[in-house]
């Protein structure tokens, strides 16, 4: 039974695993013949792909020979043309060397006749000097020399023609626009002294101002710093200093001792406080009303202080100030007539002499005083410039700066204006014929006119016509160099030929 029941148990197991077995192989068969497809399918595909490819690769070779076809046209076309200008150089290269040739030759010709001519020439240059008894260095000279007398000869007189034409334009229009100034400008003249003299009601106050042991005296110039001169001048006391503006002090506090009539040495220090008060108040009044006078208005206050300091002090008699003013006026008239900046004139030309309102505390000249004051205080550098400039100490910067010393000369030369000591004049007359006398060829030098001219005599044998301009010009040219003075020198040269014969 059991062996029947295992074989039994084989039997369908057996039977069990042919049906699994039969499933199996279906599914599998299944399976590939689905994955037969699918790989058919993608080899078609695939295939497919491959034939785009392909495609597209013989498409880029076909653009990619076209493109070599067209650049092997181009280098053609442009190896065609190298040939061409190959060739081309070629043959000017051979014309070049032809004409080079040639003119190796031309040059070999030419040597040979450049050869022949020195010797010609030299024959000749020998032949010239056996017939003139000169020799070729001497003819040069002599050339040269007549060469050297015909060209100054020529240049002279042009040069003067220009000169002179120069001179008489420069000399209308100057003059046009000098007269044109000072007729414009009518101002007043004075000449004041520096020596104040105040006038006693009687000789008996004298004694009363000299005070017990002298005082009193000694008091008024221990406050005000001045001499009082008592017992020189009758009815008089004159007060002596350097100070114009102390010296003003000292007159006003000596007016008002006398009006009030209590004088001792308290009363004196008060009246010479209350003084220097009202001679500050007078400055400064005096600064304004110059500056309303020319139009230049918006100046520093201290500038207004030292313009009013002018009005107590003079240059060889002509008040500062007053002269100041003039020189306002006559710049701005000047710069109307030149188109320039009147308002720039006018302030250069008020403010010029500022410097001399300080004290000898203060270094340098007055120019350059007054350029570093305008600085200070504000002014421009054109303003400060043309005050440093007007007496050629730096150079100017405007023609409105260089129009100063023009302006400054005319009020100073005008006639009566400044009173020059007898000692300069005489110096400066001594040393204008100095000047004429020390060149070669002058025989005397006279100067004329209050040194306005001068005139010079030439020895004729030495000097000839031509000789005369140069003398002339070189007098004038030391003389601006050397020389201060207002206005201008005339310089004549006269060369007097005489011949003198006797009748026997």
């Amino acid at each position: 039974m059991v062996y029947i029941a295992f074989c039994a148990g084989l039997l369908c197991f057996y039977i069990a695993h042919l049906i699994i077995q039969g499933n199996y192989n279906s599914l599998a068969k299944k399976i590939i013949s689905k994955a037969t497809a699918d790989a058919r399918e993608i080899e078609l595909r695939l295939k497919e792909r491959a034939l785009e490819e392909q495609l597209q690769i013989e498409k880029a070779q076909a653009s990619s020979r076209t493109l070599i076809k067209l650049e092997e046209s181009k280098l053609k076309l442009r190896e065609e043309r190298m040939e061409e200008r190959l060739n081309l150089i070629e043959k000017k290269l051979g014309t070049i060397e032809k004409k080079e040739s040639l003119l190796a030759l031309r040059k070999e010709r030419v040597k040979e006749e450049l050869k022949t001519i020195e010797i010609k020439e030299k024959l000749l240059i020998s032949g010239l000097e056996n017939l003139a008894g000169l020799t070729s260095e001497k003819a040069k000279v002599l050339l040269l020399e007549q060469v050297q007398k015909d060209v100054k000869k020529d240049s002279l007189i042009i040069s003067k023609k220009i000169i002179s034409e120069a001179y008489e334009e420069a000399e209308n229009k100057a003059r046009r626009i000098i007269a044109t100034a000072i007729n414009r400008y009518g101002g007043t003249s004075c000449s004041e002294v520096s020596i104040i003299t105040v006038n006693l009601p009687s000789d008996d106050i004298k004694g009363r101002i000299i005070g017990k042991e002298g005082r009193n005296i000694k008091a008024l110039e221990l406050a005000t710093g001045m001499n009082f001169l008592i017992d020189d001048t009758p009815g008089a006391v004159v007060i002596s200093g350097f100070d114009p503006i102390r010296r003003q002090i000292a007159k006003l506090a000596l007016g008002e001792l006398i009006q009030d009539g209590r004088i001792h040495p308290t009363r004196i220090e008060e009246i010479v406080e209350k003084s220097k008060e009202t001679i500050h108040q007078q400055i400064k009044a005096f600064g304004e009303d110059a500056s309303f006078r020319s139009g230049v208005i918006g100046l520093h206050p201290e500038i207004l202080l030292l313009l009013g300091k002018l009005k107590f002090r003079y240059s060889m008699g002509q008040n500062i100030l007053d002269h100041s003013l003039e020189v306002s006026h006559l710049m701005g008239v000047m710069a109307h007539e030149l188109g320039l900046d009147a308002n720039l004139a006018k302030k250069i030309g008020l403010l010029h002499d500022i410097g001399k309102s300080v004290t000898h505390e203060v270094e340098g000249s007055h120019a350059l005083i007054g350029h570093n004051f305008a600085l200070r205080y504000g002014e421009s550098d054109l303003v400060a410039n043309g005050i440093g400039c007007h007496h050629m100490e730096m150079e100017a910067k405007t023609i409105e700066a260089s129009l100063c010393s023009s302006a400054d000369a005319i009020s100073g030369s005008r006639p009566g204006a400044r009173v020059e000591a007898v000692e300069h004049y005489i110096k400066r007359l001594s040393h204008l014929e100095k000047i004429a006398t020390n060149i070669p060829g002058v025989l005397k030098a006279y100067a004329m006119q209050a040194g306005r001219e001068i005139r010079i005599f030439v020895e004729p044998s030495e000097v000839d016509d031509q000789g005369m301009v140069f003398i002339a010009r070189d007098v004038a040219k030391k003389i601006t160099e050397t020389l201060c003075y207002p206005g201008k020198i005339k310089v004549t040269v006269i060369r007097e030929q005489r011949a003198v014969e006797y009748a026997l």
